[in-house]
């Protein structure tokens, strides 16, 4: 294969199997020999680990609401030049974004027409069969920026169910590449922010050989990469990246934290900065040297009284912060602040560094793209830095110093209505629900 190539793996709705599906690609086409690369749609950041996993290299996100063109066209060219072939897995249904112009809603669909890139749909055949097809056609017309070159069926009952799938695709000329049968076996185990993250999903690596094993069997992989487009995104310099908040960075990284974009972190390395893990539950502080501290987002929820009693951590936290700038994310946000709630309604102290309090026992869904207007100069930028990231929990703010005057942003939602103040910032200390991805370019 001469020059990197493109596909994106799509599908009409949530839960069709794309992850499945993509994970045994990426692995069994590896294991052809070929430098295969993952990138993800969108704002998940638990996907691309296992695409990582899969292949042995970094996975990115790639998302046309949080990200410029610029920025997206220096990704996707960055990982071409280590690459044969980048599959693309999209997020949610092929269309499904946020209400914004034509090429900036956050869809899949918008990856694959910056870049040209064919589309294969994976659908959820289950409870259906020749109506497969319209769905199918529904996906290839809907947005004549996008060309779906073919179908890969998932949930298959039987092979009589199989071949009144392909008769209805056969009739609107969409070709089937491959077909999987009904296993529970293949899915990958789930909790309430997604799948369980890449690093704790045990036997991970049999379940990818099993994986490709299966993808081996049920998909035409030749044929599957003759639909792939050559790579033209010519590397550039685009000023939306965000900067590091250090030279050299403390990242807390163990179980209860660990989501973090890989863009960001490779975009903090490019810059010259240091990036240095400790373990929170570990009981580690962050380490010597550091000019600045980083708690991103994870599962802080299921570990919380193991955090409350990391003396060293905590001890550690606050001697730090009296001198160098601490930021946490979501989870970060959490334990910076007084006290968390777990699950099953205890109470435990955290860092006490901001003056929030949250509870997991108190869940409502908070989810959706943030647009934040910085209140004060600090690690993310100076006042009046616009920047755009996503949030994902359950936890809720039981009890909070409310004022504006310690609030770290203004927030609105991708629609531009306006969510008043997010987070809180205290001396060098600053803290957020919404995981940054990028500097705004609007």
């Amino acid at each position: 294969m001469t020059g990197a190539r493109g596909l994106l793996i799509a599908a009409p709705r949530s839960g069709s199997g794309k992850t499945t599906v993509v994970l045994g690609l990426l692995r069994a086409l590896t294991r052809q020999g070929l430098r295969v690369r993952g990138l993800k749609c969108g704002p998940d950041y638990i996907d691309p680990a296992f695409h990582a996993a899969a292949t042995g290299a970094p996975s990115f996100n790639v998302d046309s609401f949080a990200m410029s063109a610029p920025l997206l066209t220096k990704i996707v060219a960055d990982t071409a030049q280590d690459a044969d072939l980048i599959i693309a897995e999209g997020s949610m249904g092929l269309f499904d974004g946020v209400r914004q112009e034509t090429g900036r809603t956050g869809a899949s669909a918008d990856i694959a027409a910056l870049f040209d890139w064919p589309v294969v749909l994976v659908l959820d055949v289950s409870g259906h069969a020749q109506s497969a097809a319209a769905v199918a056609l529904g996906c290839a017309s809907f947005d004549p920026r996008i060309n779906v070159q073919g179908v890969i069926l998932n949930n298959v009952a039987s092979e009589r169910h199989r071949r009144l799938v392909e008769d209805g695709m056969a009739r609107i000329g969409l070709p089937v590449v491959g077909a999987l049968m009904r296993n529970s076996g293949l899915a990958l185990p789930e909790r309430h922010l997604g799948l369980v993250q890449a690093a704790e999903t045990e036997e991970l690596e049999t379940k990818l050989e099993r994986l490709a094993d299966t993808i081996d069997q049920a998909i035409d992989l030749d044929r599957l990469v003759t639909f792939t487009k050559p790579i033209r995104a010519a590397p550039i310099e685009p000023t939306q990246i965000l900067p590091p908040p250090g030279q050299r960075i403390a990242l807390a990284f163990d179980r209860a934290f660990s989501f973090i974009y890989p863009h960001v972190l490779a975009g903090w390395r490019a810059a010259g900065a240091e990036i240095v893990t400790f373990s929170p539950l570990a009981d580690e502080p962050p380490p010597s040297g550091c000019d600045s501290c980083w708690l991103p987002g994870g599962y802080p929820e299921l570990h919380a009284g193991r955090i409350s009693n990391a003396r060293q951590f905590l001890t550690g936290l606050h001697l730090f912060a009296e001198k160098y700038p601490v930021h946490g994310e979501c989870g970060g946000y959490m334990v910076l602040g007084r006290t968390l709630e777990d699950g099953s309604g205890h109470t435990h102290e955290m860092a006490g560094l901001l003056p929030v309090d949250t509870s997991y026992a108190k869940r409502e869904i908070h989810l959706g793209y943030r647009v934040a207007r910085l209140l004060h100069d600090g690690p993310l930028g100076r006042s009046g830095q616009c920047l755009v990231g996503h949030e994902f929990h359950y936890a809720s703010v039981t009890a909070s110093d409310g004022a504006r005057a310690s609030a770290f942003a203004m927030i609105a939602d991708a629609e531009g209505t306006d969510l008043g103040t997010a987070g809180h910032r205290s001396g060098y200390v600053t803290g957020s629900f919404f995981h940054v991805i990028a500097q705004s370019a609007y």
